[in-house]
């Protein structure tokens, strides 16, 4: 079992097809057939059913698809281990976070990490909520992992990183104020992320605890609409404060709220040897705390 075969096979996985996956390798559709044929009588079972031009993978190949992950991801460290003698002299970083780390703390943690090693490569993948968070991580895609739970039931360890704090954005020429509540946020029909996401569950339970029940006046998928649709008069929101500041540039009304709310935020990696970029990423937050893992 060679690694060519093993790179081929996760893409076909990826892409959905062996003339996608050849595309993307910059080979041919023979080429991706043949290997994984002969990956396929190497371990002598099926790994895809072959569905007219479509594929879909067997319980083997399921099986097969972190193994995979990890031994490309293991040959990366190794190579990766080689450049580290030299500085971090190139090779790449696969990094994956919530669309509302994104901006903040990743962002400075990207940016301080390129300053430092400008010859590595950065990967932002951008999974929709923590338990996809867990999983690129887990199953190698992503080597590193920004979210706001703490693991619980995946393999892996964390690095507490700085809170971050919600604030309340009201719609321009709203009433200013030094401080707020969830009673006076409900007041506005509001203008929020998916059910299931990390901060509409946290303004959910925001409003329980407040004992106050919001109107929803625009929820959609599509969190960069939220702020412009707030500016537009839609309706108020909670957003991370670095979002909320940009808000403000555009005449937004943005106040914090008494008392402060604040999540925590984790960087989220599998247990055992990393590639040298990661550690060093690793190393702009602090040490990792071992054995807790994801929601």
């Amino acid at each position: 079992m060679d690694l060519r075969k093993l790179r081929l096979f996760l893409a076909v996985v990826d892409h959905g097809g062996f003339t996608r996956a050849a595309e993307a390798e910059f080979v041919s559709q023979p080429s991706v057939s043949q290997a994984i044929g002969e990956l396929e009588r190497e371990l002598g079972t099926a790994l895809f059913h072959r569905l007219g031009r479509g594929v879909t993978l067997t319980s083997a190949g399921e099986a097969l698809v972190a193994p995979a992950r990890q031994a490309l991801r293991d040959v990366e460290t190794a190579r990766a281990a080689v450049d580290a003698v030299a500085g971090l002299e190139g090779g790449h970083l696969d990094l994956c976070a919530l669309p509302t780390l994104a901006v903040d703390p990743l962002a400075p943690l990207v940016g301080a990490f390129r300053t430092a090693h400008p010859l590595v490569t950065v990967t932002l993948a951008d999974p929709d909520d923590a338990r996809a968070v867990a999983s690129l991580v887990v199953d190698g895609t992503c080597e590193i992992g920004l979210t706001v739970e703490p693991p619980t039931d995946e393999p892996l360890d964390t690095v507490p990183l700085a809170p971050q704090e919600l604030v309340a954005v009201y719609p321009p020429g709203s009433p200013a104020r030094r401080t707020t509540t969830f009673a006076d946020l409900v007041r506005f029909p509001l203008v929020t992320g998916m059910p299931g996401t990390s901060t509409r569950r946290l303004l959910d339970d925001a409003c329980a605890d407040a004992g106050v029940t919001p109107t929803f006046a625009v929820v959609t998928a599509q969190r960069e609409a939220i702020v412009p649709l707030v500016l537009a008069g839609a309706g108020a929101t909670m957003v991370p404060r670095p979002l909320a500041d940009t808000a403000r540039t555009l005449g937004a009304t943005v106040v914090p709220f008494r008392p402060a709310v604040r999540r925590s935020v984790l960087l989220v990696v599998r247990h055992g040897a990393r590639s040298p970029a990661a550690d060093a990423f690793i190393a702009l937050a602090g040490p990792p705390r071992s054995g807790v893992g994801i929601a």
